[in-house]
């Protein structure tokens, strides 16, 4: 394998690919198994959580696109706040979001497999997944987990996929992304015009224990489904005419999953009621689903089974949402430097980041070992520190470069950047709260990896002088040939 630095990629994905990435990303697994979880904090004000959370995350969607039209290059956050920080800062930001991106990825993949094995519970071909047993590896003498089997499965074929062709990933993204929005439209039109929707079921709006202070860790909690905008902006080179596209594709994005949140949520509250799809927890919306949904359509067994169809389809557009994403991070920054040069290569044959793709998966695969909550919660707070430093780089690269080419500006500046700083901040104070009563290891491993990132940050530096002063060294000792 051998690789051309000088290569970059090629455009191949359109509006719609973009858009469908981001949205691929953002409506993932979250709607299904948080809906009940934020209902259980925030009663009938579920409905409120996803709308403000929406809301939030507008702001600093502003910010992103007014940056993706300004510096069109691929790495998302990273490629902007490293135009417009020093080189130690924007290492830290691309070394949390790569990590943010794996770790994600890792939740997806074991996301998928549970769903995967219901699914085929539902059709009688296994067992229920809590009884399926290990698979036996008969050359080492040793039995896996089926779900650690399926979820290194899933990994390994996006991995591949993402490596050969980037064109055949964004297509894979699209149809499996419109697969799943066209499930969550069936529940909603049937939910929607069922005897069971009462407006009864949202008074009163919010619970008795915390009032209306329930809504912001209920936000906290479910903030982790608006992730996924973001990953648009990590494929910039590869969408066509970026500048514009962007942009659209991250409006376009955000405003039909808030859209799509807003309507699953008030569907599931207003048949199942609040206490129904709290009690119901992660299964709320399957639970909802079998209560109003027809049976014995061709195929589909009955309101359960659709939606875990639907799961199946939005773990694995997330999965392939987040290694686009975490590879294009890794190869930004290998380009820029500030990971080994490979990393920021092109496959001479392929025209994808392919040691970015590879090193990125095996991170993935390794982070399984992580407790799933720590590492959900690891993920959601690398994420807000991240718009955090991607709202200061608007203000920051305004006030230096106020000439700079911006095909779009956010409008009434500052106060979009400004409320997002502030919103995301709040939301980081909620979350670290609530991690040191429930989640310490959450905080210790979050701190262990922003001080790997200096350790790898000064060792990479010291390499490259150390390279560096061998070459001069080597020039210097060579001898010189006069012509006679």
């Amino acid at each position: 394998m051998s690789s051309h630095k000088e290569r970059s990629p090629e455009a191949q994905l359109g509006l719609l690919d973009a858009t469908m990435i981001g949205m691929g990303a953002m409506i993932g697994a979250g709607i299904f198994v948080l809906t009940g979880l934020a209902a259980e904090i925030a009663g009938p004000a579920a409905l409120l959580v996803f709308i403000l959370n929406g809301v939030v995350t507008a702001f600093t969607g502003l910010s992103y696109a007014e940056l993706a039209s300004a510096i069109p290059k691929s790495g998302g956050g990273y490629a902007f706040v490293k135009e417009t920080f020093k080189s130690l800062p924007s290492f830290l930001m691309g070394w949390m979001l790569w990590f943010a991106y794996m770790i994600a990825g890792a939740l997806y993949a074991l996301g998928f497999a549970p769903n995967f094995l219901e699914l085929l519970h539902v059709y009688g071909i296994v067992p229920p997944p809590g009884e399926v047993g290990a698979l036996a590896l008969p050359v080492i003498d040793m039995a896996l987990p089926i779900g650690f089997v399926l979820a290194f499965t899933a990994v390994v074929l996006f991995v591949v996929l993402n490596a050969v062709s980037t064109a055949a990933s964004g297509s894979v993204e699209t149809i499996f992304t419109a697969t799943k929005v066209t499930i969550l439209v069936v529940f909603v039109a049937f939910g929607a015009t069922s005897p069971m929707f009462s407006g009864a079921e949202f008074q009163p709006l919010f619970p008795e224990a915390g009032g209306a202070f329930a809504i912001l860790p209920a936000m906290g909690l479910t903030f982790i489904a608006f992730e996924g905008y973001d990953l648009i902006t990590t494929v910039t080179e590869e969408v066509k005419n970026p500048r514009e596209n962007i942009p659209k594709a991250i409006f376009l994005s955000l405003a039909a999953t808030v859209l799509v949140y807003m309507a699953v949520v008030a569907v599931a509250i207003g048949t199942l009621g609040a206490q129904g799809l709290a009690e119901a927890g992660e299964a709320g919306i399957a639970a909802a689903a079998t209560e109003f949904m027809p049976t014995g359509l061709p195929i589909i067994k009955n309101g359960g089974a659709i939606i875990v169809f639907g799961a199946v389809f939005s773990t694995l557009t997330a999965l392939n949402a987040v290694v686009i994403a975490s590879s294009r991070v890794a190869f930004s920054m290998g380009r820029e430097g500030q990971l080994l040069p490979s990393f920021g290569q092109l496959h001479h044959r392929y025209g994808t980041p392919f040691v970015a793709i590879v090193a990125s998966a095996v991170v993935m695969l390794a982070s399984v070992a992580l407790p799933t909550k720590s590492a959900g919660n690891m993920s959601s707070l690398f994420f807000l520190l991240s718009f955090v430093v991607v709202n200061g780089a608007v203000i920051k690269l305004r006030r230096e470069r106020p000439d700079m080419n911006r095909p779009y500006e956010l409008p009434y500046y500052p106060i979009p950047p400004l409320l997002g700083i502030g919103l995301n901040l709040i939301l980081t104070g909620v979350l670290v709260v609530y991690l040191v009563r429930t989640d310490p290891l959450a905080l210790l491993l979050s701190v262990g990896w922003i001080v790997l990132g200096a350790i790898a940050y000064y060792g990479l530096k010291w390499y490259r002088a150390r390279q560096e002063a061998d070459a001069e060294r080597s020039s210097i000792a060579e001898p010189t040939t006069e012509d006679d």
